[in-house]
């Protein structure tokens, strides 16, 4: 049976480049890996197929004997096809493979481990860290600065955060060569581990430091000085870069992320930059109308007037008298409800000037009169 052309194979055009070409090799190598196709009997025949046509085209002089000679330039009198690998004549299949095989399973196996596809760096990053805060609405209004000790951990002074005694630099691993993990051949399929030496660093590390026991930092508590800024709310979150945990072996620190939470106020009930003041106005300011004088979340205080004839629940906006927004936009309102009181304990004076207001209002409105009477009977019916 005669061979297909590499470029049908791989799907790509003769004038392809060589990063198409490879990715289309990475694509088909993934669709036709036999491991992903136990139930295809063609499988590993075109996974072989695929694989000799990526180890010609791949290689530039390979490349160019094919464009010009066909599959003839591999056969007998052209010089070769190459090494011979298990799986298709001219086909180098641990080349062509290992140039896509952390592309297609790296994933699995932790990815490259650094630049140009070189080892783990030995210097780890340090976890970040988390601080919950309470803050007042007062705290919250006018922003605040905060003093807070955080427990965790700091660079080695000993070693200077390398983990060798006396600041010494690590060597690198020879089990791993500094890549930090190790391979084991199956067939044709490749295996990655963890480098058991060196933990996936890829630097060991011959004498470590007596402080930190070769781990480069040491447990420590942080006195941070937290700013926080005006219009901050439950939820709102702070991050202070680089204030979180030290990282391993000379690593970069973690960040420290605060996250407010408001406690809630006698007074003032907040809706984002809004508040809400329920506040109680007597029953004669109610009718009458009137003057109230209310707190305000600035320490100040502020008169508003009572409409004549005021129900319970009734509302007043006092703008500008609410929380800044977080991040500009302006400050909110103020919401004011009213709550009218009813008078407890009166005294007999009290008492006759409210039958007597009863009786007018009795005269003025029948109806009303009649119904209020109906009530009163009930009620006193139920007493008796």
């Amino acid at each position: 049976m005669a061979k297909r052309d590499f470029y049908e194979v791989l799907g790509v055009s003769k004038g392809a480049s060589a990063e198409e070409i490879k990715k289309a090799y990475r694509s088909k190598a993934k669709e036709l890996h036999p491991d992903r196709n136990q139930d295809n009997p063609q499988a590993e025949a075109q996974f072989k197929e695929v694989n000799e046509a990526y180890d010609v085209l791949k290689d530039g002089d390979k490349k160019a004997a094919y464009d010009r000679y066909g599959h003839a330039a591999f056969e007998g009198g052209m010089g070769g096809g190459g090494p011979r690998g298990p799986y298709g004549q001219g086909a180098d299949f641990s080349s062509a493979f290992s140039d896509v095989f952390e592309d297609l399973f790296g994933d699995f196996m932790g990815g490259r481990g650094g630049p140009g596809g070189g080892g783990r760096s030995r210097a780890t990053r340090g976890s970040d860290l988390r601080y919950n805060m309470r803050v007042t609405l007062e705290e919250a209004f006018k922003g605040a600065q905060k003093t807070i000790t955080v427990p965790g951990s700091a660079a080695c002074g000993s070693c200077n955060g390398t983990g060798a005694e006396g600041g010494a630099e690590p060597q690198t691993c020879p089990t791993c060569s500094g890549l930090g993990k190790v391979r084991a051949q199956n067939g044709f399929f490749t295996v990655e581990r963890t480098c058991p030496t060196c933990g996936g660093q890829g630097q060991v590390v011959k004498n470590p430091c007596r402080v930190c026991h070769g781990s480069g930092r040491i447990e420590k508590e942080r006195t941070l000085s937290v700013n926080i800024p005006a219009g901050v709310e439950t939820g709102t979150r702070i991050r202070l870069a680089g204030e979180g945990e030290a990282g391993m072996r000379g690593g970069p620190s973690g960040d420290l992320y605060i996250f407010i939470e408001v406690r809630e106020h006698a007074i003032f009930q907040r809706d984002g930059v809004n508040l809400f003041c329920r506040v109680p106005v007597s029953m004669v300011s109610a009718a009458l109308g009137g003057e109230v004088e209310v707190p305000t979340i600035d320490g100040g205080r502020s008169k508003v007037k009572v409409p004549v004839g005021s129900q319970s629940g009734r509302q007043m906006r006092l703008r500008g008298k609410g929380m800044p927004a977080l991040r500009g936009g302006g400050i909110g309102d103020m919401v004011i409800e009213l709550a009218v009181e009813t008078p407890v304990n009166l005294t007999a004076r009290q008492k006759e000037l409210l039958d007597e207001f009863q009786r007018i209002q009795a005269e003025n409105n029948p109806e009303g009169a009649s119904f209020f009477q109906k009530v009163k009977s009930f009620w006193d019916g139920m007493k008796g």
